[in-house]
């Protein structure tokens, strides 16, 4: 961290000194230049470095913990915001084909206007929106498209491994892209996830980069892009240690009819950069936040003008599920019976309250998180019967006697000569995740399991799981997005993630091994007939049920989405009949908040 900070500090300074000579540029809409030729600021904006009027301005807390340290988008270390191109990617700058609305399962149009696949699902053919512009006023086009897949061809960059399932990317006319899947290894679902995950660039900016820098890859992805020319509705205006504020496009192209028909409501976007959650948290209070994504204990308690989502517990809607992995290779824990009997013996009730504060829903074992759009892929009166409840100690202990497993002297259980005590971990100073283990050893105490929790630097935790060497460790698989919960199910359970013990694992850190598995994960992306999804998924299901290689422990939201209403009103509600999802206004569909609120006076 001490590197980073000194790193970060040097390239403030270089991004500081950029963004003054950038700045001048904008600060005046009538200004038009060879690079420019639409400038986004009006001439009422406030000057760099001043105040931003508060009744023009939405702040956000959670997402920036530091000073940014570029805002490239072929970095591999890039900023919180704007930039996120997770598997639901932030659209405030730079924008995707599409975007996902985890409230539906769907995906909306932004630059792409409408995606098809062929019959036989081997090639996806995207229409871009004709009105979609650059903001230094070029057109984006389906060469911008095909250029920017290629750069991940060409480079190791995020969006690299979508060129596991594509062949190719051709614009077969300016508004015409044509993806073309790989026929052994075909997957419409990942392709569909790289539709609204890999932020498009415009091809007239980045060749010209990719010329000065001789290719040079490692040069390019230095390039700190403090002024970016992007076709979101913001842009980068300034930014200090204390802050990153963004400006409004007036002239984005999104305001047309084709689109979004007007220009979002607030001017300026700022984080400010809390030094931990306490002062975020203080901030809400004061109502010098309007859009909070950290975890804040007690959120009830805050006022009347603090919202969530939804109006009761858990007040989030889930969006992912952390894991209690479990090394099957460890002796005691190769066996599926004892690791049924630890699932059976945790408390997930004590959980969710304790260590989430009530923001956890009751846990439905599956590999499915509890949204229409995943669970109506299985058959719930199939898998009932295997489902497990919370703290079934007696349950779970005639399990674990069923199959020999006695108490020795000491109370801790024998299985074939090998002792079920076991160590658990997750990084130090995550303290939901620290309090759920603990409450893991708890349970598993009452079945004569002795599991002692171990909480490392997180660097520690993260090779520890790659390598294979720990007994049980909390880790979050994907959560929401297009490709999930397939992309989920295949980061846990597939073989193509396997490596022996000692070698680096980039998922199924659990080393579980099943050819019935693969079998379905490989068939479920190209099944099309409804009924038989069901089946297969439900299938799927019956098997990590049964084999156990991980157990979910609590469900999280994909964004802590908490609001305050003292300036700006409106925000997505349940049952408000939006639509839109609660992605803190600005990440998939979620962006289409800040079309919907408006001032509170």
């Amino acid at each position: 961290m001490k590197f980073r900070k000194i790193i970060s500090v040097i390239l403030v300074f270089l991004m500081v000194s950029l963004l003054i000579v950038g700045c001048g540029n904008n600060s005046n809409s009538n200004k038009t230049s060879e690079n420019d030729k639409t400038t986004t600021t009006s001439e009422t904006a406030v000057k760099p470095g001043e105040a931003t009027p508060r009744n023009e301005t939405l702040y956000i807390s959670g997402l920036q913990w530091g000073p940014p340290t570029t805002f490239n988008p072929l970095s591999p270390s890039q900023t919180s915001l704007p930039l996120s191109a997770t598997s639901i990617a932030r659209e405030l700058t730079y924008e995707t084909l599409f975007m996902y609305n985890q409230l539906d399962g769907k995906m909306y149009p932004l630059l792409g206007k409408t995606y098809q696949f062929s019959p036989d699902n081997t090639v996806c053919t995207v229409t871009l929106n004709p009105d979609a512009k650059w903001n230094d006023g070029e057109k984006v086009t389906a060469d911008d498209v095909a250029y920017t897949f290629e750069l991940g061809k060409k480079y190791p960059v995020s969006w690299s491994s979508n060129w596991n399932y594509l062949d190719s990317v051709t614009a077969k006319d300016e508004t015409t892209v044509e993806f073309k899947l790989k026929s052994d290894n075909k997957n419409p679902l990942m392709v569909e996830e790289a539709l609204e995950s890999v932020y498009i660039l415009p091809k007239h900016v980045w060749t010209k980069i990719e010329e000065k820098d001789n290719n040079d890859f490692s040069k390019i992805s230095s390039e700190v892009n403090a002024n970016p020319v992007a076709s979101g509705p913001y842009k980068v205006y300034y930014y200090d240690n204390s802050k990153v504020v963004l400006i409004r496009d007036d002239n984005y192209w999104g305001k047309t009819p084709s689109m979004w028909g007007k220009l979002p409501a607030p001017k300026y976007i700022v984080h400010n950069i809390f030094k931990d959650n306490a002062a975020g948290d203080t901030a809400l209070r004061q109502n010098q936040v309007d859009v909070s994504q950290q975890f804040t204990p007690n959120i009830q308690t805050f006022g009347p003008n603090i919202k969530t989502y939804l109006s009761k517990p858990p007040y989030y809607m889930p969006g992912v599920i952390p894991w209690l992995v479990i090394n099957v290779t460890k002796p005691g824990l190769d066996n599926p019976n004892v690791r049924r009997a630890i699932a059976m013996a945790i408390d997930y009730d004590k959980i969710a309250k304790n260590a989430m504060s009530g923001y956890s829903g009751t846990m439905s074992p599956s590999l499915m998180l509890p949204l229409d759009s995943e669970q109506k892929l299985i058959d719930q009166n199939q898998l009932a019967p295997l489902q497990w409840k919370s703290n079934d100690i007696a349950g779970a202990n005639a399990l674990l006697d069923s199959i020999g497993a006695k108490k020795g002297p000491d109370g801790i259980r024998v299985l074939n000569g090998q002792k079920l005590s076991f160590k658990v971990e997750c990084p130090t100073g995550w303290s939901d995740w620290n309090a759920a283990l603990e409450i893991v050893t708890e349970s598993c105490k009452e079945i004569g399991i002795n599991v002692q929790t171990y909480f490392p630097q997180q660097s520690v935790w993260n090779n520890d799981m790659q390598t294979g060497n720990f007994d049980m460790g909390m880790y979050s698989y994907q959560g929401i997005g297009i490709s999930s919960p397939w992309a989920r199910a295949y980061q846990a359970m597939s073989s193509n993630g396997y490596v022996p013990i000692g070698q680096t694992a980039y998922f199924n850190y659990g080393r579980y091994k099943n050819s019935e598995v693969d079998t379905l994960l490989n068939q479920i992306p190209t099944i099309t007939d409804e009924n038989q999804l069901k089946d297969a998924w439900t299938k799927l299901n019956e098997i990590y049920l049964k084999e156990v290689p991980m157990i979910g422990l609590m469900y999280r939201p994909a964004d802590f989405y908490t609001v305050n209403t003292s300036v700006w009103s409106g925000f997505p509600v349940e049952g408000d009949g939006t639509n839109i999802p609660p992605n803190i206004c600005m990440d998939g569909y979620g962006i289409a908040a800040l079309y919907k609120i408006h001032s509170s006076k």
